[in-house]
């Protein structure tokens, strides 16, 4: 790859799991009741056709890990577990009560956090929960994030039987001083028997999460990480850049000195030794930072043009209605999103006095909704199109004008009434995004609020 367009383009950008981006929601935020009205008004548009997605945020880890910028709760107190699992059923029967029909779950992810903090029991208990107040769609798929070094066979079991058919694995990398930079001493043995349960007992998706720019990563990490990784061959791997935000974060991405990370040229470099080995193992490059075999799911939603992506990141499913249950969970009606509380006790303590436990959100204007879905199909087709006046956004001219450079220089294709996105500029997808962020064009950041976009 062209080094001076890496140098040019390394800017700090959103990754676009939503638009707007959460920075640029509303600062007056989103009244409940315009929040209620939009959930139901999506709940009626799609249950019945597509049913809808559920999030959990299972928010428990026994320690910290330096890398994470997730929102989580440090603690070896595991009876936290059963007042947490009865508050997020709380809030699921909040839902459940507004709306007149049955909801039907298509799509269910538990993240965290680690959703395998919590014993198998609970975990039954959770599902038994959800499920008793809705059907499960016919083309159902579940996940869930699993902790490699206390993720047990019985827990696995459960989950199956509960529904769940996909599985992802954090591993980031295996090099031991990495992971003493990361705080994630994690041995290859232990994410081996954790992948070799699953396709044992039934699971058709299995995934392991790598990340390149740790800090003290080298070349030959990644290439060790990579080559460990092709002795169980997932079925996806998402390899993620490495967010360095710790002015987001704080002290828990302070566990590293700034030199200590890769940066610029020698940070893509990892990335396209990556690719090149996943090329050589027979994944196929989906969307952004994911890679899939070709039996799998995510490759085939591809194929289809049916890829989608959403506050859990690529998924083969798409719902217009997505509900995000537990502490700083996100729900997206797409007419709306709305946040929960930050903390385990705030969250609590909303759901046990009968209310929704949202703090934030984002009113979309009709605007809004047509760039969401000129930003979507970039990320996920590499391709959108204004020809059909559903698709046709104001002063279309000015947009495409801040994208000339980036055509000069070969990473865009732009004709009368699309743009598509060549596979060598697809490292770049971020910024060709960032053309079409009105909220950003308007109000650009006096600091950084993003991580680098390559």
């Amino acid at each position: 790859m062209n080094k001076s367009l890496i140098q040019k383009y390394n800017i700090p950008g959103p990754r676009y799991t939503s638009y707007p981006t959460v920075p640029y929601w509303n600062k007056e935020g989103i009244d409940k009741e315009d929040w209620i009205h939009s959930f139901q008004k999506s709940f009626i548009e799609s249950n019945a056709t597509e049913g809808v997605s559920i999030y959990i945020h299972l928010p428990f880890c026994e320690t910290l890990c330096t890398f994470c910028a997730c929102h989580k709760h440090i603690t070896k107190r595991h009876e936290v577990e059963e007042e947490y699992i009865e508050a997020v059923l709380k809030e699921w029967k909040l839902y459940v009560d507004l709306v007149d029909e049955t909801p039907i779950i298509k799509e269910l992810h538990l993240g965290g956090g680690t959703p395998t903090f919590f014993s198998k029991e609970n975990l039954e208990y959770l599902m038994d929960g959800i499920f008793s107040l809705s059907n499960k769609h016919l083309d159902a798929e579940f996940s869930f994030e699993g902790h490699p070094n206390n993720t047990t066979k019985e827990q696995l079991q459960t989950l199956f039987n509960c529904g769940f058919t996909r599985v992802s694995f954090g591993v980031q990398d295996y090099n031991e001083k990495v992971q003493k930079a990361i705080h994630r001493i994690q041995p290859f043995e232990a994410v081996e028997q954790v992948t070799r349960w699953s396709r044992e007992i039934g699971y058709n998706s299995v995934s392991h999460d790598l990340i390149f720019g740790l800090p003290f990563q080298t070349k030959e990490n990644v290439i060790h990480t990579i080559n460990k990784t092709k002795e169980v061959q997932p079925d996806r791997i998402s390899f993620y850049s490495y967010a360095h935000v710790p002015w987001v974060k704080g002290v828990g991405q302070r566990g590293f000195n700034d030199e200590d990370l890769p940066k610029n040229d020698t940070k893509r470099e990892l990335y396209e030794i990556g690719k090149e080995l996943f090329a050589e193992m027979g994944y196929v490059e989906i969307g952004m930072d994911h890679f899939a075999l070709k039996t799998d799911s995510l490759y085939k939603a591809t194929i289809n043009k049916t890829l989608h992506r959403n506050f859990m990141g690529y998924t083969a499913n798409k719902t217009q209605l997505m509900i995000g249950l537990g502490m700083s969970a996100i729900s997206d009606s797409w007419y709306a999103f709305a946040q929960n509380v930050k903390t385990v006790k705030e969250y609590q303590k909303s759901v046990n006095q009968g209310e929704l436990p949202i703090f934030r959100g984002h009113l979309l204007s009709d605007e809004d909704r047509v760039i969401r879905k000129h930003i979507l199909n970039i990320m996920c087709h590499f391709y959108t199109s204004w020809e059909e006046d559903s698709m046709k956004i104001n002063n279309l001219e000015s947009y495409l004008e801040l994208l000339e450079e980036i055509q000069q220089d070969g990473l865009v294709k732009i004709e009368e009434n699309w743009l598509s996105v060549p596979e060598k500029a697809r490292p770049f997808v971020r910024n060709i995004c960032m053309a079409f962020d009105l909220h950003l064009l308007k109000n650009k950041p006096k600091t950084q609020l993003f991580s680098m976009t390559i």
